[in-house]
């Protein structure tokens, strides 16, 4: 082969750290930007948190498209540009210009462009000034460590276990078994398999522990809350009836309803959760009526005892957008603004901005210079990005409210079908950017607080010629079932034609899969017995 040189044209996109940092910060929600914004804090010596925002500082539109300022202009530009350090430059000097950092730091920061992200996702990147920040005071109530004083299943039996009376293997063992409780209170290992961890040696030893063991169970059996220690759900079911039985005389008439429900729960769990009257009549060799009274009283038990003792995280939403009304009868309209609890109060440090901007490095300390200029750089691109976040939000909402106002005026029934693409139009934005917008951002209405992408939604075509939101139609779903008679509820397939007779074509399919979107029964579990 004949080596030759060769001119090839392409090209591609690079996604600058500014631009990627934007893409990052956009698709963050509330909880996830505090915590974003500490650690920048704590990184960065540039950035402090201002407690007032600056006279004349305003935020919203008006602000996406405000000028470059000259200073900020000539930062960027000269952080691309390299310099040599070795020599003094031959300009004129200038205190207020911004020395540009070395070749290999503005290599850096400017990113290789490998990122995957959308080609189209720069067009909202832009400059504007920080606004501001409540993250957070001494007298925050924390919610979380409220949630973690409740007491927990096993303190609640230990306490209980104070009150027993037993030798010190018992109590031991019962301590023991108490310790393995599941969250829902389900002892899910055998006492044999938990004996053998204890002692894997055969013969007296490992007889005397399951022997302590199965007294201890016995005894956890019977503390509150009842139902507590079982091995599966039929053992949990049948020992709450048990304890239902022991509280009425032996004469009573409804022990025989008790006794139908405890061999109920000796058959498989699948028989029962179909509601198979014949099966169970088969099986328990009794009657429909009792059979049906039986299934009445089991539902009504607690199929996880410990449930009230979960320690579960309470996640607060804060809503990041706050719809308000404006104006009374006709002229009725709804108008979105940021909730200023959620904005960070962000500025650059001005003492360390001008030190460094006084005592320029040269020579050996050229390198440091560059370092801390490339820091300063970062919180001011940190601000600008945070800003943006905030002004492409209130955009993207703004416009929401504008399309779905009968929603707001009428409720969920005049949701109207919108998709991302519409916003996106609109906005002249790209779709993905709509979607990270809409993504685990909420807004607080009048008639509730909801995550933004609940306003979205596919249409169903109408008689009309029209469509109808998906959102829409499942609201119509869930207000017809809740109206139907209890002993004759409607089919899916009832569900459909009701539909149809309201003018909107909606699949059999199409309501199975809305019915178990808002996690309703199919019409055989919902049928009173």
């Amino acid at each position: 082969m004949k080596p030759g040189l060769s001119l090839r044209t392409s090209q591609h996109l690079a996604l600058t750290p500014q631009l990627q940092q934007s893409i990052r910060l956009l698709q963050l929600s509330t909880l996830e930007l505090s915590q974003e914004v500490g650690q920048m804090l704590d990184e960065n010596p540039f950035l402090e948190v201002s407690e007032d925002s600056a006279p004349g500082e305003e935020f919203g539109l008006v602000r996406v498209d405000a000028p470059v300022q000259l200073a900020d202009r000539e930062a960027e530009i000269a952080a691309s540009a390299p310099v040599d350090y070795a020599g003094e430059s031959s300009g004129p000097s200038n205190d207020d210009a911004v020395t540009p950092l070395s070749a290999a730091d503005a290599e850096s920061w400017e990113g290789d462009g490998t990122v995957e992200m959308a080609p189209d996702d720069n067009e909202w990147g832009g400059d504007a000034k920080a606004h501001g920040n409540n993250l957070g005071t001494e007298d925050d109530v924390d919610a979380g460590e409220l949630a973690r004083t409740q007491e927990s299943l096993q303190s609640h039996l230990h306490r209980q276990a104070l009150a027993t009376r037993l030798s010190e293997e018992d109590r031991v063992a019962l301590r023991f078994l108490i310790e393995s409780l599941n969250d829902d209170g389900y002892l899910e290992d055998s006492l044999e398999s938990l004996a053998a961890g204890l002692s894997p040696a055969e013969g007296d030893e490992s007889e005397q522990l399951l022997h302590h063991l199965t007294v201890a169970l016995r005894i956890l059996q019977d503390f509150e809350p009842v139902g507590v220690g079982a091995a599966n759900l039929g053992e949990c079911l049948r020992l709450q009836v048990r304890a239902m039985r022991r509280n009425l005389p032996a004469n009573d008439p409804q022990q025989r309803v008790l006794a139908v429900a405890t061999r109920i729960c000796t058959q498989p769990m699948d028989v029962l959760a179909r509601r198979d009257i014949k099966r169970l009549v088969q099986l328990c060799s009794t009657t429909d009526a009792l059979v049906r009274e039986a299934i009445g009283v089991i539902g009504r038990l607690e199929p996880k005892p410990g449930r009230r003792f979960v320690s579960v995280e309470r996640n607060i939403v804060i809503p990041d957008v706050l719809v308000v009304q404006v104006g009374k009868g006709a002229n009725t309209r709804f108008r979105a603004q940021i909730n200023p609890e959620v904005m960070p109060r962000l500025r650059v440090h001005d003492i360390y901005a001008n030190a460094l901007r006084l005592h320029r490095g040269n020579g050996s300390d050229a390198s440091n210079y560059a370092a801390l200029q490339q820091r300063l750089q970062e919180a001011r691109w940190f601000i600008k990005n945070i800003q943006q976040r905030f002004d492409t939000i209130l955009r993207v909402s703004t416009a929401i409210v504008e399309r779905q106002k009968s929603f707001f005026l009428h409720g969920v029934l005049a949701m109207r079908p919108l998709v991302l693409r519409e916003i996106a139009d609109e906005l002249g934005l790209h779709e993905s950017t709509i979607s990270r917008v809409t993504t685990a951002k909420y807004m607080a209405t009048p008639l509730g607080t909801f995550e933004l992408k609940y306003f979205f939604g596919s249409g169903l075509g109408t008689d009309a010629g029209g469509n109808a939101s998906s959102t829409a139609v499942r609201a119509l779903i869930k207000q017809f079932i809740e109206a139907e008679p209890d002993t004759k509820p409607l089919s899916d397939s009832q569900l459909s034609d009701i539909l149809k007779e309201q003018g909107i074509s909606c699949a059999r399919r199409t309501v199975a899969k809305y019915r178990e979107g808002l996690k309703i029964a199919p019409a055989s579990l919902r049928r009173a017995l």
